[in-house]
């Protein structure tokens, strides 16, 4: 097992981190920008290094400088949370270079699952159901208009290295193409550096439901059933749920088999998520492989009892996965709490908090990393705090959530907690009838 753990991240999953490291008996290494120097991870790892100004470039997504750190305070081993470089392919293969174990994919299997025309042609090869649409990468906007003519309209384009929504077109018609076409390239190349387009068939009104699965370095693999993501914003998640109340018995089965093929056909070693789009008649489709912790990992864990940073950090250090697949027991639902006015299109709101109250009780947890007196950056992502309720039930589960929401008191910035407070109430919502569709109509 390691001794010490160098994080290379911030927020609430540096310090998620740290607290797994400190109840498995390992020392941990924050490392940190100056405007991150009165955060909770400084405050809580056993060292901490500054590793350069605010700027991600120059900081969190710093190689030279995370490495040297690590190096610097022995660290034999480093975690990279989600987001930064925690599916960088470079960064893996550098760790491996220094004799510092990457607690994630292996280079390999990053560079395999992180191009996603490559991923798609691997999941095919492996037998997971995948969405109809071009072989590869679409070569000019000539082979987009063939393409589109054999997968039909509606078709989505997407960026090969995308994420987040950007580079993505739906192309509803013919004469909409040559438009999307360049600024999805446009955009793509702008946000990614590559511009490499491929396209496929648009699913309407799809639920967004992922599979958790974990793999060992002994070709083992096993499920740890869904998530139901569907509540997304411009491709961004903002509630996550398990069991999905869209979810028969008969296709968690399927949908877990697939994700089982698609780790055992990279031969995956880590934790990680084999995502789907599932239409109406409960057919689904292979989207895409976070070689990486989710966001939303939380749910997982409140439903089968079981800590996935610590699994995680086992398979790294070369244990067996028990093999065995995990199915929920209890319901969960996660909010995720940004620092934005939902009034105002969601705008984000850094600043300071002047008064910080967190919710608790039987089944609620908090994953934060504020307090009454931080001042939010406004150089990073606008989540501040993860707000997750377990229960019995989903209906029990949003009762939860109601009265936890109601608790949480967050002063000095604008939140996202009032349109959680709405989604609980909404009726839609309630009976589980919902797609990623959902916010095109919430009003707010």
């Amino acid at each position: 097992m390691f001794k010490k753990i160098l994080i290379a991240n911030r927020g609430e999953i540096a310090l998620r981190v740290i607290r797994t490291c400190k109840e498995m008996g390992i020392k941990t290494v924050a490392v940190y920008s100056t405007a991150d120097k009165d955060s909770l991870p400084v405050r809580f790892a056993d060292e901490a290094v500054c590793i350069g100004p605010p700027t991600s470039a120059l900081s969190y997504l710093s190689i030279p400088n995370i490495i040297a750190a690590a190096e610097i305070t022995n660290a034999d081993a480093i975690h990279p949370g989600y987001g930064f470089l925690s599916e960088n392919e470079k960064f893996s293969k550098v760790c491996q270079e220094h004799g510092i174990k990457f607690i994630g994919a292996l280079p390999e299997q990053i560079a395999g699952m992180g191009d996603k025309a490559t991923a798609k042609a691997t999941m095919i090869a492996a037998g997971v159901p995948c969405i109809p649409g071009s072989a590869g990468l679409l070569k000019d906007l000539d082979d987009a208009f063939a393409t589109a003519e054999v997968v039909k309209y509606p078709v989505i384009l997407k960026a090969t290295a995308g994420g987040g929504g950007k580079g993505m077109r739906i192309v509803w018609k013919k004469d909409e193409m040559e438009a999307a076409w360049d600024s999805a390239r446009q955009e793509a190349g702008a946000a990614f550096g590559n511009d490499g387009i491929y396209m496929e068939k648009f699913i309407e009104e799809p639920r967004h439901i992922e599979i958790q699965i974990a793999g060992d370095q002994y070709g083992n693999a096993c499920h740890l059933s869904e998530r139901d993501c569907s509540i997304q914003r411009r491709h961004q998640k903002l509630v996550e749920e398990t069991p999905s109340p869209f979810m028969t018995d008969e296709l968690r089965e399927r949908m877990g088999a697939a994700a089982i093929k698609a780790a055992k056909a990279v031969r995956y070693e880590g934790v990680g998520t084999v995502e789907f789009l599932v239409d109406k008649n409960r057919d689904f489709y292979f989207m895409e492989m976070n070689t990486r912790i989710q966001v939303e990992h939380t749910i997982t864990e409140e439903v089968i009892n079981f800590d996935l940073i610590k699994e995680q950090i086992k398979i790294a250090a070369g244990e067996k996965i028990s093999g065995k697949n995990y199915y929920p027991t209890m319901h969960a639902i996660q909010c995720r709490i940004n620092a934005e006015d939902p009034y105002a299109d969601f705008r984000p709101s850094p600043g300071k908090i002047t008064d910080y109250h967190c919710p608790g009780g039987h089944g609620v947890r908090i994953d934060a990393h504020v307090y009454a007196g931080y001042s939010i950056p406004p150089y990073y992502d606008s989540m501040i705090s993860k707000l997750i309720v377990v229960a019995q039930t989903r209906d029990e589960a949003i009762l939860k959530m109601k009265r936890a929401l109601s608790e949480y008191v967050i002063g000095g910035v604008k939140t996202t907690i009032p349109f959680h407070q709405k989604l609980m109430e909404n009726p839609d919502f309630n009976a589980g009838n919902f797609t990623t569709k959902f916010m095109d109509t919430f009003e707010f």
